[in-house]
């Protein structure tokens, strides 16, 4: 089965984030394939480069990163909520005149033409939070 994913909540206000991670995780050693997890509203916290969890939490940047490092799943941000809450690529930064970009690796920040994309193109596509 081929899985989307939607995150709506942040990685430390709610725990759509973790269970959603942990579902994508479980999708794939099952055999499915998730191909893609799109962040929305306050999901998009889960992609900034800028966090810094105490030693003894867990790092949801640092885990959807490394997921997509080593399963290729494609971890979209929706460019309107990120810009809402400072969170910017290179090119977003430069084009709004900001000195740097916050965007975690493996992260890219696009539209909700991904999201339209992503509920067309699997069998599945599942929501964690509100």
């Amino acid at each position: 089965m081929r899985f989307g994913i939607l995150v709506n909540e942040g990685p430390y206000t709610h725990q759509a984030s973790d269970t959603a991670y942990r579902f994508a995780v479980a999708a794939i050693e099952s055999g499915h394939e998730v191909f893609r997890v799109f962040f929305y509203h306050d999901g998009v916290n889960n992609g900034t480069r800028l966090s810094v969890p105490p030693r003894d939490d867990r790092n949801m940047q640092m885990l959807w990163s490394d997921l997509a490092a080593k399963q290729g799943v494609d971890l979209v941000i929706c460019v309107a909520a990120a810009q809402r809450r400072g969170i910017l690529d290179a090119n977003e930064a430069k084009r709004h005149g900001k000195d740097g970009d916050n965007i975690a690796p493996g992260f890219r920040i696009s539209g909700l033409g991904q999201l339209m994309e992503a509920a067309i193109e699997a069998d599945r596509l599942v929501t964690f939070g509100d």
